[in-house]
């Protein structure tokens, strides 16, 4: 059966250090799973925010 060369190093990989599975899930966890957004929170603090005007180097007019 037929593997391309990057099959084969993907699986020598594997061989020699079976955490990187594991590493690569924990990884992507830190840096794409997300807490669910609570929606009465999220509301709270779009209502609490101060409108920005509509030039903003020029407040003092």
């Amino acid at each position: 059966m037929y593997q391309s060369d990057i099959t084969q190093f993907i699986n020598q990989l594997k061989e020699q250090k079976p955490s990187l599975e594991e590493e690569q899930r924990s990884g992507r966890s830190l840096l794409w799973d997300k807490q669910p957004i609570d929606l009465d929170e999220r509301s709270q603090q779009q209502q609490s925010r101060v409108k920005q005007t509509s030039y903003v180097y020029y407040q003092n007019f």
